[in-house]
């Protein structure tokens, strides 16, 4: 099956306003995604239509809104492949996902002389719950590193992961460079050591099929909003067998069976880690992202990403000055190009590329350890996705040649 971006396009009604007078190329999906009609008018319906509380009430509108937020819950099961949809907790993203397996899981399983090992090019949100972990328990937190070519060194992760590695936290695919890691290979790392893995997915899952159970992830975290659903939504996957034996890390309402004046109970799973009024509206949302990426083939939207590199990655190379950082086998990533141009900043790049329409992220991508491992202070960096089109990248390279010279010879 092959996109048809063109007509993808008509399902996304932001992408067809101008910026700064020019037709709007939007390229930080990477950051957050756009969304769907679909997507849309199922939160507008809802508030319409079905608005109240989930799995407290037996009137009309609280059954209905009921069955809808947890025929999510299974759709997500077999988006991701899981055993058992009670393998499936909601959460607010994949930072909140991640710093519940630290908090719990974490806290009950890591002590002083234990080891945590992550790497090098993790999303803040991967990182700093288990820096804090190891400050809190006293293990120590250890870096894999990367290879010449921007990939993970597999030899330096075998050398890490001991019978001392507790967790081994690693990003699916890279926020910056693209890389796409071989989780299932750090899987029997780190299970042979007796550690458990803990995958970021943010990345990862709008662009490519997921399969938890094929991994051997023991808990893969991902947010909605990088995959067409709404802000606020996510998912943390457990193993049943890890969920179980975790507490929770938030208490109050939804999440408890008995509650007594001096101790309380908590419900089953997946219930018992999911506590207070969900985001019910964009949780529906999240189903419906699912069913509209499910309608394009998952497998087609990475391959149309990997149409769109092969377009883009030699008209970037005629381009004197400019350093792509990453894999340089454009199979080996996603649609995420992380660049710089010899004497200019990123930010003066990114804000001139917008003056053009186009819209690019600048910084240190929540990624500055990895940044020091780059030796540099930022990047510049357009990710690609489903409903952009060959056209766009032509336009994006024409006018990242047009910024360069305006910042040599003063016109653009």
């Amino acid at each position: 099956m092959k996109l048809n971006a063109e007509k993808i396009r008509n399902d996304f009604p932001i992408l067809s306003q101008s910026v700064n007078d020019e037709p709007l190329i939007y390229l930080d999906s990477a950051a957050t995604a756009q969304k769907p009609l679909a997507v849309l008018d199922a939160v507008q319906s809802y508030y319409e239509t079905s608005n109240a509380n989930v799995h407290r009430g037996v009137h009309t509108l609280a059954d209905r809104a009921t069955s809808q937020y947890e025929a999510v819950r299974e759709k997500t099961r077999a988006f991701i492949h899981a055993a058992d949809s009670a393998e499936v907790l909601f959460t607010r993203g994949a930072t909140t996902s991640l710093n519940w397996v630290a908090k719990s899981w974490g806290e009950a399983n890591v002590k002083a002389g234990d080891e945590i090992v992550i790497t090098i090019m993790e999303h803040h949100a991967n990182l700093i719950p288990w820096q804090q972990l190891a400050k809190k328990t006293g293990a120590a937190l250890n870096y894999i590193h990367l290879t010449a070519d921007g990939q993970l060194d597999m030899e330096e992760a075998a050398r890490l992961i001991t019978n001392k590695t507790k967790i081994v936290a690693v990003t699916h695919c890279s926020n910056v460079l693209g890389t796409i890691n071989p989780i299932k290979e750090l899987a029997q790392l780190a299970h042979q050591a007796g550690a458990v893995i803990v995958v970021d997915g943010a990345q990862a899952v709008p662009h490519m099929p997921i399969d938890v159970q094929e991994l051997d992830a023991d808990f893969y975290a991902f947010s909605g909003h990088k995959m067409l659903a709404p802000t606020g939504t996510g998912v943390l996957y457990g193993k049943r067998a890890l969920l179980e034996q975790m507490e929770p890390v938030e208490f109050g309402g939804e999440m408890i069976d008995f509650v007594y004046e001096q101790d309380s109970t908590w419900t089953e799973l997946p219930w018992k880690f999911e506590t207070g009024t969900p985001n019910i509206a964009g949780t529906i949302g999240l189903g419906v992202a699912i069913d509209y990426l499910n309608e394009q083939d998952r497998t087609a939207i990475h391959e149309h990403g990997q149409l769109l590199l092969q377009r883009l990655w030699p008209q970037l190379q005629q381009i004197e000055g400019l350093t792509i950082y990453g894999p340089q086998d454009i199979a080996q990533r996603t649609g995420v190009i992380s660049f710089n141009l010899d004497g200019l900043h990123p930010h003066d790049v990114a804000t001139a590329l917008d003056m053009e329409g186009i819209a690019v992220r600048a910084g240190h991508h929540c990624a500055q350890p990895l940044m020091r491992e780059l030796d540099v202070p930022a990047t510049v960096r357009a990710s690609f996705y489903l409903y952009n089109t060959p056209e766009e990248v032509d336009r994006f390279v024409a006018s990242l040649q047009a910024v360069k010279e305006f910042f040599a010879n003063g016109f653009i």
